[in-house]
């Protein structure tokens, strides 16, 4: 193992910690901890501007709004959804009864492949689930045209795609909801975090309800809510690390454009191309190792960087169609997911956060090109 500095694969935006203090004290003198307090309101505020959107409700983490969309939107028997995503994607299915069906990815994005949707739908399926994958917008158009067509509800995990906009308009207007994490590892964090996107404002206050155990009023319960909402103290800490998301995602685009740069002519590399006309929120860098080519597996690679203290991530991988809970699934088998399952198999994303230093790229690079 080398001795060199340790190189993680994410590290946090993190606001000014005095800025962040002065806060703390105005809480402590409001003396209102939670359930729709003063900085939650403005995060709201502040976030639905930022981000493009209607109406967007807060949550504690990212996997709640999943699951909150699912009993807002009342779905229910199967839902189409990806393998190749984080595993809270379809647990927040199996978590409301809900079938999961796996279909497979486009090679090029990771993105869910809308020519495989139409083959899987049953007279069961009542929603398509799909993940904006590393932050890459989705078909979104042809998704559409094909929940329309059989009238079927549209989600999308839109976990890693915060501040992402495709031709002018935000990716967070596809679908009928779309929902976020502000994990402590994701562009934007709120240390933990979440919120879901809607279109109008009866279902906002349909979430507001779900997430406060279903209360409507101080002796009313109109539906079996749960308990998810956002305390003062991450809104506080969201709206400081909001004002420097921007400079963060600059810097983010400078890492990957090194990285591009520097593995272009490496034969067994492939870097996912940026996309025309979407401003791009680089929120991880895979890169896809042909092991043939590159003569080294992703496997032997993964381990290489660990020796020289370079912490890589094969993410997604294993895909969640290979996990014990969802592997007994019909749509599970390889033989529906070859793509996947090429892609699970040849990943591993580096190092990509906004205070990585030139010399910390240039180590990688050089681990990689060797």
């Amino acid at each position: 193992m080398s001795d060199e500095k340790l190189i993680t694969v994410t590290s946090p935006l993190l606001p000014d910690l005095k800025e962040f203090e002065k806060m703390l004290e105005d809480i402590w003198d409001r003396k209102w901890l939670t359930n729709n307090g003063y900085y939650h309101k403005e995060l709201e505020k502040a976030l639905a501007e930022y981000l493009g959107v209607p109406y967007i409700s807060l949550f504690t983490n990212g996997t709640l709004p999943l699951i909150t969309a699912l009993q807002a939107l009342r779905i229910t028997g199967e839902v189409i959804t990806t393998p190749y995503s984080f595993v809270a994607t379809t647990h927040s299915l199996w978590w409301n009864g809900i079938k999961p069906v796996f279909v497979d990815v486009d090679e090029k994005t990771g993105n869910i492949d809308p020519d495989k949707i139409e083959a899987a739908i049953t007279p069961r399926t009542t929603a398509i689930m799909p993940v904006h994958v590393y932050g890459t917008p989705c078909d979104t158009k042809r998704i559409k045209e094909i929940a329309d067509k059989y009238g079927l509800k549209l989600i999308y995990d839109a976990a890693h795609a915060f501040g992402v906009w495709q031709d002018g308009k935000s990716i967070l207007e596809a679908g009928d909801m779309s929902t976020l994490s502000f994990h402590a590892t994701k562009v934007y964090n709120t240390v933990e975090g979440g919120a879901l996107i809607c279109h109008d404002e009866a279902t906002k206050k349909r979430i507001d309800y779900l997430k406060n155990f279903g209360f409507a009023g101080e002796t009313e319960v109109i539906a079996p809510g749960i308990n998810s909402k956002m305390d003062e103290i991450r809104s506080a800490y969201g709206l400081l690390n909001l004002k420097q998301v921007d400079k963060a995602i600059e810097n983010r685009k400078k890492v990957a454009e090194k990285y591009k740069e520097a593995f272009k002519n490496v034969e067994g590399i492939r870097c996912l191309d940026d996309i025309e006309g979407v401003k791009h929120n680089y929120s991880y860098f895979p890169i896809f190792i042909d092991e043939e080519k590159y003569g080294m597996s992703r496997d032997a690679l993964y381990a290489k960087l660990k020796e020289n203290n370079i912490l890589g991530r094969r993410y997604f991988y294993p895909l969640i169609s290979e996990f014990t809970t969802y592997k007994g699934l019909e749509s599970s088998s390889k033989e529906n997911l070859p793509v996947a399952h090429k892609l699970a198999d040849s990943v591993i994303c580096l190092p990509m956060y906004a205070d990585l230093t030139d010399e910390d790229v240039e180590r990688i690079i050089e681990v990689v090109r060797k």
